[in-house]
């Protein structure tokens, strides 16, 4: 169980990193991080980083299928964390 609490934190902030970086590399005209790339990592495991970015930097939230996917990745690493929580595994 702790070894996935930390794997969340962890891959939390590269998908806030990753958001952060592809929002100034759109600012300044620069190679940008792939979409599928950004929804990946939320989905994987950084889906809280991941909404965490989109509202602070006010990235890719007029997209509403990164909403969604973040959200669904919020809701099975919340499950899999609350089923490790209760079997104690």
């Amino acid at each position: 169980m702790y070894i996935f609490l930390v794997y969340l934190i962890v891959i939390s902030v590269i998908s806030f990193i990753m958001y952060a970086s592809d929002k100034s590399r759109a600012k300044k005209g620069k190679r940008r991080i792939p979409e599928k790339h950004l929804l990946l990592a939320g989905f994987l495991g950084g889906a809280a980083g991941a909404l965490a970015a989109m509202e602070i930097f006010r990235h890719k939230t007029k997209h509403t299928y990164f909403y969604i996917i973040n959200i669904i990745g919020i809701l099975w690493q919340a499950a899999l964390l609350i089923f490790l929580l209760i079997y104690k595994i």
